[in-house]
């Protein structure tokens, strides 16, 4: 009954929902909310290195604060890639229909997006140690490199898996660090085994992301995009096969 008396307030109500309701869609999108598998492929490497470097149960405290974290970076990841990349993305068949790239989300609300995420991140890292948040400034400037790596160097995926294995030391410094902020603190905090699962895990992320540049090596080859799979060639299978045994070696 109300809505019928009042019945521009209900549909200026109704038209604001669906606005609103439209572009959460579309953030949900441009942050891949529905293809989890970019954040699980960050958080198995990041618990593990918490449960290695607690000897066990690393508490609640830091479990929830690396997993949100993960999810939060690498949305945020995702909005920055997409600025960067909207005017190749076009051009690949698989990235055409990103909310960037079609225009149905600006560059300043990608922006916008991926500042807030970043910043909720920052936030958690806030309540463990100094050396985490050290490195959490490291691991900030990985992943605003990457997508300009793509540009320069012949095997950007290397740089992705800098980025996507700095969860290791920043795990090892939660539970190993200390209350100093001198930057000595990190080396002291982050033990010589975190730096080699990093170098271990990079060729995990250089395989499996080798695989995924296969799929697009063709459009990437027209567009000028370098990656590892157009670097490697033929040799690709051989490739991603050797970097899984240093993986696992």
């Amino acid at each position: 009954m109300r809505c019928a008396n009042t019945r521009g307030s209900c549909f200026k109500g109704g038209w604001r929902d669906k606005v609103l309701s439209a572009r959460l869609s579309l953030y949900l999108q441009l942050i891949r909310w529905d293809r989890p598998a970019g954040w699980l492929l960050l958080l198995w490497p990041s618990l593990s290195a918490l449960w290695m470097a607690a000897d066990g149960f690393p508490g609640w405290h830091l479990v929830v604060v690396f997993v949100l974290g993960t999810v939060l970076m690498r949305s945020a990841g995702c909005c920055i890639n997409d600025v960067a990349d909207r005017d190749f993305d076009r051009h690949v068949k698989r990235t055409a229909q990103r909310p960037v790239t079609t225009g149905a989300v600006s560059v300043k609300e990608a922006l916008g997006v991926g500042a807030v995420l970043a910043l909720a991140a920052f936030g958690l890292v806030l309540t463990t140690n100094p050396p985490t948040i050290w490195l959490s400034f490291a691991a900030l400037l990985v992943t605003l490199i990457y997508p300009y790596a793509k540009r320069v160097v012949s095997m950007p995926q290397a740089v992705l898996g800098v980025a996507f294995s700095f969860g290791i030391p920043m795990a090892f410094a939660a539970v190993l660090g200390g209350q100093d902020w001198r930057l000595s603190a990190v080396t002291q905090a982050v033990p010589p085994a975190a730096w080699l699962l990093l170098v271990s895990n990079l060729f995990w992320v250089l395989a499996y992301d080798t695989e995924y540049a296969m799929v697009d090596r063709d459009d990437d080859l027209k567009i000028g995009m370098k990656t590892s799979a157009i670097t490697l060639g033929r040799h690709d299978v051989l490739g991603v096969m050797v970097f899984y045994g240093l993986y696992l070696g």
